[in-house]
């Protein structure tokens, strides 16, 4: 089958395409023929230096897939060959997703949404996950709360506005202005240009902030949080700042979830959740994907088309 590797650790031309052998499934796993591939941040900061992912003997990167059951291995009583699945498999551990073909554990898959093509779906599970893990697991964000999602244009912070806003939030999104009509057909409720107006002068009293940024920017949060309030940061341990005892600091790695992505995929069926697709690109432009990525450009997500 077609795969992209990782041939060393480095920039995007270390991405290269390889007939590799097709995976067979094992006990409670599936085989999966993957039409879409989500690219997302982790990907192209891992082909860089192998991060923290645990790494077979011929790396190879990506965990979003959207496509359909092929085999099933002993013990899997969810799925049977010919669902239309999509999902995170293995996450943090090697999945290879930017391939033909993709083993998984079942649980780690779930029915793809009818009313999404698979490139639509493969741009959900990673950066949706995230988010839903990030304010519902996490934060337990209540109708009625004021959410500050940074970053809200992007991969994971298109997504929260929306599932923020499923919870009943009243939704205050961080983005250039060429991206603010998006964020609020999206639901946002308002919209700063982080280049104009420093978010901690405009905002106050929020109840949840989400943080895909870390840094200045994690440390800045604190000051707009209300007593209760949560900063829930995405990059990296090291960007949880030291929090006064009337708010709390997080870091959240999303986890792969059957029941969130049925979760997910109720909230897409319903109208209330829809990705956004930036770029579209074939498997053998993996490299391009990454360049694409790594400029912090996009709005909503970057997919590659497997068939």
């Amino acid at each position: 089958m077609r795969a992209v590797v990782v041939e060393q650790w480095g920039g995007p031309e270390q991405l290269v395409e390889r007939e590799v052998e097709r995976p067979e499934p094992g006990l409670n796993e599936v085989l999966v023929r993957v039409h879409a591939a989500g690219v997302n941040p982790v990907d192209w900061k891992t082909r860089a230096s192998g991060g923290l992912i645990e790494w077979g003997a011929l790396p190879a990167v990506g965990w979003d897939v959207s496509g359909t059951v092929e085999a099933v291995g002993p013990g899997v009583g969810i799925l049977r060959p010919g669902d239309e699945v999509f999902g995170m498999p293995l996450f943090p551990r090697q999945a290879g997703g930017y391939a033909e073909y993709v083993v998984a554990p079942a649980r780690h898959l779930a029915p793809k949404p009818a009313s999404l093509t698979h490139v639509e779906a493969a741009a959900l599970p990673l950066a949706a996950l995230t988010a839903w893990q990030a304010l519902v697991d996490a934060a337990d964000v209540r109708p009625g709360e004021r959410v500050l999602v940074h970053a809200a244009a992007g991969g994971v912070g298109h997504l929260a506005v929306q599932i923020a806003k499923a919870r009943g939030a009243y939704v205050i999104g961080t983005a250039s202005t060429a991206k603010h009509e998006l964020l609020r057909d999206l639901g946002a409720d308002e919209v700063l240009d982080y280049r104009e107006t420093r978010f901690e002068d405009a905002v106050s009293d929020i109840d949840v902030v989400l943080d895909a940024l870390g840094g200045e920017t994690a440390e800045r949060s604190l000051k707009v949080l209300r007593a209760g309030g949560r900063l829930i940061t995405l990059p990296g341990p090291d960007d949880v700042p030291v929090a006064p005892d009337a708010v709390r600091a997080a870091w959240v790695l999303v986890e792969p979830d059957h029941l969130g992505l049925r979760e997910i995929a109720a909230l897409v069926e319903s109208g209330a959740l829809r990705p956004v697709v930036d770029t579209v690109l074939p498997l053998s432009e993996a490299a391009k994907a990454h360049e694409l990525g790594e400029r912090g450009r996009t709005t909503g997500k970057i997919v590659l088309s497997v068939v």
